[in-house]
């Protein structure tokens, strides 16, 4: 199982999601607030993420700790 640091972010935030594993790369899918965020995880050269979680219609690529920075982003979302 992969990107367990944002899975953990999620259950903190009571936001469901659906994890799948592929070729040893993570990904999740989920909504929040009525629109759907994706984290996908990816391995060329470097590991990474393609995530749209700071812009619900854009996606960017995230590398380095790129789990921390995402769980981050999450946890700072409002209460729901």
């Amino acid at each position: 199982m992969r990107l367990e640091t944002v899975q953990d972010a999620l259950n903190r935030k009571n936001i469901s999601f659906t994890y799948t594993d592929e070729d040893g790369c993570g990904s999740l899918d989920f909504m929040f607030r009525g629109l759907s965020f994706h984290v996908w995880e990816y391995h060329d050269d470097v590991w990474g993420a393609e995530t749209n979680i700071y812009e619900a219609g854009r996606s960017i690529d995230v590398e380095g700790d790129y789990e921390a920075q995402i769980s981050r982003e999450i946890l700072s979302w409002p209460e729901f």
